[in-house]
């Protein structure tokens, strides 16, 4: 295990802590800079579709999902949060039923769901104690109980990214996670402390990361894959290449890229008020983001071929 750092340690949070959550309070608030959003918790459910109808995995460099899937418990509501499509075309392609998945900036719990679908174990961390009470509400759901491929064990802590505390080096199958890019989207304000979101001058958040892509490299088996959603933005005017930025930072950390995948962005909040601004100020609409999938070399592999 990692050595003690000034990073918030992992503290896990059970079913039984979620139960007593919701005795008590029947939502949650999520913040987006100044405002606040109630996602509400603990209610009674109707769960039409377990799985995704007609669902193909994807073959190519370039995703889109004008619909959002909405299978199971996954919705829309939690600002930020990607469409269940790719977490689940990713853990189809490089986890195998019964092996461990690690999302260690999980915020709904969308990557959980789809290993709890899926048959995988699953490992989310948040640091945000309401976002992991969020996970855990969209967890609360039975599968059939006559499928017993699919028993899995989903674990959930209250913990930071750059501290994994309680998770042993190489152990991790498959990493899937979406990162904050800066402070685009602030998910709290002060009660919060160490969140990445809260960080806006660019560079001091690609030294967290650098942090972060330790910690990745650390717990991830040799040969396998950590897969990194992250976007880019604009300042004073500029295009800020934040996604290319924290890619070379994985790399830096002895990380090989295996894919870069385009993702096209759908029904963004934000979208009618930036395209008056962007005829108004003549700049393009930022409509994508990528999807990095790196391999952690094996042990001893020759890597000449990058020389």
């Amino acid at each position: 295990m990692q050595k003690t750092t000034n990073y918030r340690q992992m503290e896990e949070i059970t079913e039984e802590d979620y139960k007593k959550f919701v005795s008590q309070k029947k939502e949650i608030i999520q913040n987006d800079g100044d405002k606040k959003y109630k996602i509400r918790i603990g209610e009674k459910r109707t769960i039409n579709e377990l799985q995704p109808k007609n669902f193909n995995p994807e073959t190519t460099t370039v995703w889109s999902f004008p619909n959002r899937g909405n299978w199971a418990t996954h919705k829309g509501d939690f600002r930020g949060n990607f469409a269940p499509q790719i977490p689940r075309n990713l853990i189809i392609k490089y986890s195998k039923i019964g092996e461990t998945v690690l999302d260690q900036m999980c915020g709904s719990g969308t990557t959980l769901v789809e290993c709890k679908l899926l048959g995988r174990n699953g490992i989310g961390v948040d640091i945000n104690y309401e976002h992991i009470i969020l996970t855990r509400d969209r967890l609360s759901f039975n599968l059939d109980s006559q499928n017993t491929d699919n028993k899995t064990l989903q674990k959930t802590f209250v913990g930071d990214a750059r501290n994994l505390n309680l998770i042993q080096n190489e152990s991790i199958d498959l990493i899937v996670t979406h990162p904050p890019y800066a402070n685009i989207i602030p998910y709290s304000k002060d009660e919060v402390n160490g969140d990445l979101s809260k960080i806006g001058n660019v560079r001091q958040y690609l030294e967290e990361m650098k942090v972060v892509a330790t910690e990745c490299f650390r717990v991830l088996k040799p040969n396998r894959y950590c897969c990194i959603m992250v976007g880019d933005t604009r300042k004073k005017g500029y295009y800020v290449p934040i996604a290319f930025e924290v890619m070379q930072v994985f790399l830096n950390t002895g990380f090989l890229l295996k894919e870069d995948v385009i993702k096209h962005q759908w029904h963004c909040k934000s979208t009618k008020y930036w395209l008056e601004k962007s005829i108004q100020h003549n700049f393009l609409l930022i409509m994508h983001e990528h999807i990095f999938v790196f391999s952690k070399p094996k042990r001893k592999e020759n890597l000449g071929f990058f020389c």
